[in-house]
C-alpha cells in the first residue's frame, strides 16, 4: 500500500510539473513538443511489443497444444467465456469510447468547447463501465489464473489490458480537468493528444484480444 501511494503521489507531482511547464512557464517550445511526441510514440511501441510477447505465448500453446493440455485448445476442463455475451458488449463500449474521444478532439480543434467537454466525459464514463464489466467477467468466470496455460495467458492479456484502460482513464481525466480549467487551446493541447493516442492504442489491442483470445481461442 505504501508503494502504491508513493507511486500515485509521484505521478501526481509529475503531472503537476508538466502542466506548469506547458501552461504557465511556456517551456513547451516546438522542439520540446517534438521530443514529447517522440517519447509518447516510443512508449506506445514498447507497450505494443509487450503485448506481442503475450500473444506469442498464447498462440505458441494454442496452435500446438501439448499432451498435458489434452492435445486440444481450450485445454480439457476449461469452460471458456462466450465471446458473444459480455466480451462483445465490452468491445462495443470500448470502440464507442474511441468515437467519443475523437469527437472531443475534433471539437477542441474547431473551438467547440462544449463538444470537447462532453466527448471527453462520455469517454471517461464508457471507460469506467468497461472496467466494471471486466471485473464482473472475472468474478463470474469458471476458471482462475492458476488453471493452467490458457488461464494464465487469458488473465495476463486481459488483465494487463485492463491496467492500461485504468491508466488511460486517468490520463483522459487529467485532460478533461485541464479543458475545464481553460489550459488547452485549439492549437496547443499536446497532453490531451497524447492521451487520445494512448487510448486508440488501447482500443486496437482490445480488438486483437477479442478476436484471438475470446473468439478464436474459445
Amino acid at each position: 500500500m505504501i508503494a502504491l501511494l508513493t507511486l500515485i503521489l509521484s505521478m501526481s507531482l509529475w503531472f503537476r510539473d508538466v502542466i506548469s511547464e506547458g501552461t504557465y512557464l511556456g517551456n513547451h517550445t516546438l522542439a520540446v513538443q517534438k521530443g514529447l511526441n517522440m517519447g509518447v510514440g516510443l512508449f506506445i511501441v514498447s507497450e505494443a511489443l509487450f503485448f506481442l510477447a503475450i500473444f506469442w505465448a498464447f498462440f505458441h500453446s494454442a496452435l500446438s497444444p501439448t499432451i498435458e493440455l489434452g492435445a486440444k485448445w481450450p485445454p480439457m476442463g476449461i469452460d471458456s467465456i462466450n465471446p458473444f455475451e459480455l466480451p462483445l458488449l465490452n468491445t462495443i463500449i470500448l470502440l464507442s469510447s474511441g468515437v467519443t474521444i475523437t469527437y472531443s478532439h475534433h471539437s477542441l480543434i474547431q473551438g467547440n468547447r462544449s463538444g470537447a467537454l462532453y466527448g471527453a466525459i462520455y469517454t471517461i464514463i464508457l471507460a469506467i463501465i468497461f472496467t466494471a464489466f471486466q471485473g464482473i467477467e472475472y468474478t463470474v468466470s469458471s476458471f482462475t489464473i492458476s488453471d493452467g496455460t490458457y488461464a494464465s495467458c487469458f488473465y495476463f492479456g486481459t488483465g494487463f489490458h485492463g491496467l492500461h484502460v485504468i491508466i488511460g482513464t486517468a490520463f483522459l481525466a487529467v485532460g478533461f480537468w485541464r479543458m475545464l480549467a481553460y489550459h488547452l487551446t485549439e492549437n496547443h493541447h499536446l497532453g490531451f493528444e497524447s492521451a487520445i493516442l494512448y487510448w486508440h492504442f488501447v482500443d486496437v489491442v482490445w480488438l486483437f484480444l477479442y478476436i484471438s483470445v475470446y473468439y478464436w481461442g474459445s
